[in-house]
């Protein structure tokens, strides 16, 4: 592992010396950065995102962690004593360091499981629509005629794109939340 102070950190910034700090990032199993500033804490997140080309997650719980979260991809808000601030600007909010874990694991590999699956279902249920809208043309004649009233349309739109988004969204579990905590290696596999 690799502890480094706000200090050291202000040299290491630098244009010069970054691409050296991220070949030792890289080589480390974790990295953690105390006594930083705010704007210290933004540009790290920023240099592993856009150097590294990597996904990046920002925890925090006060307002010195907004700059930070709110430039990584996905920002987590631990509601606390030290305010709010860091809750209003993130994507997701616990209240405790230890939730943490099930958020990434468990929500986590229920909502890349859930948004997959949606994506495949709107594709396929629009392929559906539109086949039938251009095999339609063919038995009218191209005459642009319509071949459903409006209210057909709303209704069709209405319950096939909220319906069963919702209902699988509440009631999809693929795997059980036990078994996510016990074998982390799972959340690999869905990706």
């Amino acid at each position: 592992g690799l502890v480094i102070d706000g200090r050291t950190l202000e040299h290491v910034l630098h244009d010069s010396l970054q691409s050296i700090f991220l070949e030792l990032t890289e080589k480390c199993r974790a990295v953690v950065c105390c006594r930083a500033t705010p704007l210290q804490k933004s540009i790290v997140v920023r240099l592993v995102r856009n150097k590294l080309k990597a996904m990046t997650l920002a925890v925090g719980d006060g307002a010195n962690d907004v700059s930070m979260i709110q430039v990584a991809d996905t920002g987590v808000g631990i509601s606390g004593q030290e305010g709010m601030q860091a809750v209003m600007a993130s994507d997701f909010a616990i209240s405790q360091f230890r939730h943490l874990k099930k958020l990434l694991l468990v929500h986590g590999h229920w909502c890349y499981t859930r948004l997959t699956n949606m994506v495949l279902y709107f594709f396929y249920k629009n392929v559906a629509y539109v086949n039938l809208l251009f095999w339609y043309q063919f038995f009218c004649g191209f005459s642009g005629t319509s071949m459903t009233d409006y209210w057909i349309l709303i209704l069709f739109n209405l319950l096939f794109t909220s319906v069963p988004p919702i209902i699988y969204g509440v009631l999809d579990k693929d795997v059980p939340a036990e078994i996510l905590m016990q074998l982390p290696q799972l959340y690999m596999m869905s990706q």
